[in-house]
């Protein structure tokens, strides 16, 4: 029985980044003999085990075979005789198919170290377009080591997958799986590129691929292009440290835009209610978590209020702050300004420019929150009002609050 550390932990320490997880293999072993040590079953489809001590994975090597269309669509093969390289050929990219023994020694039948060094992203051999998950892990490796590039035979085996339907058999959780993964790297518009690239993106977001080519006002967007400035929304996203629930509205916020007449470019008069429906469908689509969908529909409804709420009235801003349950919700409100910033920013030139409606909005729920709601009740009721009229009396205090803020 030997023991290989495998895949990411032997790619990352050859890069110098931290390792996270370690994953290993086992060659020449049966599952009765795991048992035997104290290994805990935990691999449903194949023999994963949990080691005694340490609680890290240990897979049996296997070999996996094809067996119909999709993510779930293998038959695997764990047994003693199977090989470390065979099990290293079932990989998907040449960097992902390294391993290193006891000794430190490293294994590296299908030239990873090379395309390392080379900054590359290959496919280690054909039955790479057997599982199209591996189409959006590409992608994700793409959006985390931003000077890599794709292997131009990749990239067409990438083309050939999704034109033979591959991307349509996969399921909406693995999807939003590795999109979700993907907007989190140092620069995920590079995880759209490809799958744009490839032809991925048009079959799994439609709504946004159709975004690139479609203009908008110069005055606004340097960028011009609708899809571009997604991408460097997205990319803003990253530099600002946004956590998902913000880069998942972002990446929604200007779907509304592709549906803009053609009479109407380059302006988009109300993208944001054609836009409301596209981002509902793309979160049912893919069963987005209920945090990321809803500042998604938020986000898409109300960013160019917020964009525009500098010249706003206090009774304006009182109503955007009510639209968006600030006063119920201030950490999504807080979210939704960040992806307005990221919005503004991720516009040719412009990355580095001020955003004084986040500070400026922030102030104004800060001013409500120190309303004591019970109070302004409590007089309420002493002046003999009840039901709606205790609530127009609290309306009308928090206005007078923001109206003094105004003067200030």
């Amino acid at each position: 029985m030997q023991i290989y550390k495998v895949g990411g932990a032997v790619r990352d320490a050859l890069l110098g980044r931290p390792v996270a997880d370690i994953d290993w293999v086992i060659v020449g072993a049966r599952p009765e003999q795991l048992l035997a040590l104290g290994y805990q079953p935990v691999g449903k489809d194949f023999p994963v085990f949990l080691h005694p001590e340490s609680k890290q994975e240990y897979a049996l090597a296997r070999t996996e075979r094809k067996t119909a269309p999709g993510y779930h669509g293998f038959a695997f093969h764990a047994a003693p005789e199977v090989t470390l390289e065979q099990d290293l050929a079932r990989r998907d990219l040449t960097i992902n198919a390294m391993a290193e023994d006891a000794a430190g020694q490293l294994i590296d039948p299908y030239g990873g170290q090379r395309d390392l060094k080379d900054k590359v992203l290959r496919h280690v051999s054909p039955a790479f377009a057997e599982d199209p998950v591996r189409i959006l892990r590409l992608a994700r490796f793409a959006a985390r080591y931003r000077d890599f590039t794709v292997a131009p035979e990749t990239l067409a085996l990438m083309r050939a997958m999704v034109a033979a339907g591959e991307v349509d058999a996969l399921v909406a959780e693995r999807i939003w799986q590795e999109f979700a993964r993907g907007l989190m790297e140092v620069e995920p518009s590079r995880m759209l590129e490809v799958l744009r690239a490839c032809g991925a993106l048009a079959r799994l977001l439609p709504e946004l691929d159709r975004l690139f080519g479609v203009p908008q006002p110069a005055q606004h967007h340097p960028e011009i292009d609708t899809g571009t400035h997604m991408l460097m929304v997205l990319d803003r996203c990253a530099a600002l440290a946004a956590p998902l629930t913000v880069r998942y509205a972002c990446l929604c916020h200007d779907l509304g835009k592709g549906l803009t007449p053609a009479e109407a470019l380059p302006r988009h008069i109300a993208h944001e209610s054609r836009g409301l429906p596209l981002t509902r469908r793309v979160s049912e689509r893919w069963r987005v978590p209920s945090d990321c969908r809803e500042l998604a529909e938020l986000m898409t409804r109300e960013h160019t209020h917020v964009h525009q709420s500098l010249s706003f009235t206090p009774q304006a801003r009182l109503n955007l702050l009510e639209r968006c349950d600030a006063l119920r919700r201030p950490e999504r409100f807080a979210e939704l300004l960040l992806a307005c910033e990221c919005d503004a920013r991720g516009r040719l030139g412009l990355q580095d420019r001020p955003y004084p409606q986040r500070p400026k909005l922030l102030a104004d729920l800060r001013c409500l929150q120190g309303l004591n709601q019970a109070e302004l009740s409590a007089a309420a009721l002493a002046q003999g009002l009840k039901g709606p009229q205790i609530g127009a009396a609290i309306a009308r205090a928090r206005l007078a609050a923001l109206a003094a803020m105004a003067q200030t």
